[in-house]
């Protein structure tokens, strides 16, 4: 699923191409619901702008809607048509003011992402965007905060993680970076993680982020820049998806747990996990 370094890489290619354009149809090729509510509303306001928050694009409307977009766990934006079995996963087509390129088009393989449009900042329907903690590259997530944010929990850090409660846009991927790189074992309970390693493992959220979004994120299957381009962060990884092979810093074959549903890789040498009291 794309992360924040995937959200934010689509942003910064939105943004340029989409702000002070009109909507001038909203096309939903999806079965109707609530994933794709209200686009009809779009229709004859601008895009004043391309935000992000954690893992949702937000596009300000000029009549005061707007309009959010998630990509799920396949959805990609694109400025062409996709062609061959990917034409017939397009979800929505939005036609839009300006030269060419003049539509947008969603397509999601597994529908898991979503394209609608609510009043604007009114986010009832999605009570992710409402309980969601800090941007991790902003001045907002601080050490303090995570610490206190970490002491409220105590379902296992990396599940508190994936909850996007104590720091947005961090997912399965950078979860396990960031574990490793902090030497915290994923089923350690939050409120047990100590401040020695709180300071440890936000520093290691804010490095990996930081460095996957300059390599335009990780692809895996499915992810794409507006520009079509892969993410090259794949190269980077040391655990996720290196289960059974060396530690890439003690030599101890990685190992893989379920945490929270997911699929998570840890080292059980460096990721030791604390005795429960």
């Amino acid at each position: 699923m794309p992360e924040l370094p995937e959200v934010e890489t689509v942003r910064r290619e939105l943004a340029p191409w989409l702000r002070g354009r009109t909507v001038l149809a909203a096309e939903r090729l999806a079965p109707a619901g609530p994933k794709y509510r209200d686009l009809p509303r779009a229709v004859g306001q601008t895009i004043e702008d391309v935000r992000r928050r954690g893992k949702f694009l937000l596009m300000p409307l000029s009549g005061g809607d707007e309009l959010v977009l998630h990509l799920g766990m396949t959805g990609v934006v694109a400025p062409t048509p996709p062609e061959g079995a990917q034409a017939g996963h397009v979800r929505v087509r939005l036609r839009l003011s300006g030269g060419p390129p003049d539509t947008l088009y969603f397509r999601d393989a597994r529908r898991f992402g979503r394209l609608l449009v609510v009043p604007a900042g009114d986010y009832r329907g999605l009570p992710a965007l409402l309980s969601m903690g800090p941007e991790p590259l902003s001045p907002a997530f601080t050490v303090a905060g995570f610490r206190r944010a970490l002491a409220r929990s105590d379902a296992a850090v990396k599940a508190h993680l994936l909850s996007q409660r104590p720091v947005a846009g961090v997912g399965n991927i950078y979860a396990d970076e960031a574990l490793w790189r902090a030497r915290v074992h994923p089923e350690t309970p939050a409120s047990r993680v100590s401040a020695r390693k709180a300071r440890a493992l936000h520093a290691a959220i804010r490095e990996v982020l930081a460095a996957s979004l300059e390599a335009q994120g990780t692809t895996l299957n499915d992810y794409r820049t507006v520009n079509g381009e892969v993410g090259a962060y794949l190269e980077q990884l040391d655990a996720y998806g290196h289960a059974e092979e060396p530690c890439p810093r003690c030599g101890t074959p990685l190992r893989r747990t379920v945490v929270g549903q997911r699929g998570t890789v840890f080292c059980p040498r460096c990721q030791r996990r604390r005795a429960p009291r």
